[in-house]
């Protein structure tokens, strides 16, 4: 029999999962539901516990798109990856149609059940309007707000507008399904320099997302307005905020990321060559955009 050498796709995944293997999931009662997450936290993070990095994925992905960053940043902060409510195991939300401030209100359970009194929190895309969310609601629990490549939401665009985008959303999860999705979408989500590697890596993420979770999630970007969430939370968040955002990225493009900085009253990072779901494509320029923050909401504190 002649020997048939696995396909560079299958290698990278295989490679990838052994890695994600270090961080197994886990599981965390929160009021009558379950959120699973990932951790890293390398010895090297003793005397920051008590301020982690909490990483937020987007609406076609989840906790395991963030390995890149448990494995590198790990070493030296306690890094914690959720999946967001309907990913992974995590418990749905109650509504069908859900606004920002549900899943706010499960990741501020999440935090007291593990014990964390204040976060750095980074959310990426769909992640960026819970982050923002929760800086409206609990800004006291904050020390810095990085927010990658933000969705904005539709919340106040007319009517017809955000049902036509949250119907042909649905219309194409039914339609394709997770594996579907993955295979027609998860292209869009990298730039067009992207390895095969990368890619892979993104559309294995988004051929694992719950229909449920998935719906629910579109229900949310519909319902929701980042900008005026970052505004409601001026009021009371005085820590630092940066967004960024990846020069190719096509699906939260620069121009639509700078409204979203100017609501939050900083200037736009703009990373070069990444694209849409920049930390997996290129996680060094990420990890330190990520560390560098980090230090600086360490540094303000301090103050």
């Amino acid at each position: 029999m002649s020997y048939v050498a696995p396909s560079p796709a299958v290698d990278s995944t295989a490679l990838l999962e052994a890695r994600l293997a270090r961080f197994p999931v886990r599981e965390a009662a929160v009021e009558g539901a379950c959120v699973s997450y990932r951790e890293a936290a390398g010895a090297a993070h003793e005397g920051r516990a008590s301020i982690p990095i909490v990483l937020l994925h987007g609406i076609g992905s989840g906790a395991a798109s963030w390995v890149q960053q448990l494995e590198t940043l790990g070493s030296t902060h306690r890094m914690l990856a959720w999946d967001a409510p309907g990913y992974g195991v995590s418990t749905p939300v109650d509504a069908d149609s859900p606004v920002a401030a549900d899943y706010a209100l499960r990741l501020r359970g999440w935090l007291d059940v593990l014990g964390v009194a204040r976060c750095v929190l980074v959310g990426h895309s769909l992640g960026a309007i819970v982050a923002g969310a929760f800086a409206a609601v609990s800004s006291e629990r904050l020390a810095g707000l990085l927010l990658i490549s933000p969705a904005a939401g539709y919340g106040a665009a007319p009517q017809a507008v955000r049902e036509q985008k949250r119907d042909a959303r649905l219309a194409m999860l039914d339609e394709l399904g997770p594996d579907g999705l993955a295979r027609q979408r998860s292209g869009n989500m990298v730039s067009p320099g992207a390895g095969e590697a990368v890619r892979t890596w993104v559309r294995w993420n988004m051929s694992r997302v719950v229909p449920h979770g998935y719906a629910q999630a579109t229900h949310l970007l519909a319902n929701a307005d980042l900008a005026a969430d970052l505004a409601a939370s001026a009021a009371t968040y005085a820590g630092p905020i940066h967004v960024a955002v990846g020069e190719q990225d096509a699906i939260t493009p620069p121009a639509a990321c700078e409204a979203i900085a100017q609501a939050a009253r900083v200037p736009l990072q703009i990373v070069p060559g990444a694209g849409h779901a920049g930390y997996v494509e290129a996680p060094d320029a990420y990890n330190a955009l990520i560390d560098a923050f980090y230090r600086i909401a360490l540094e303000q504190r301090s103050i």
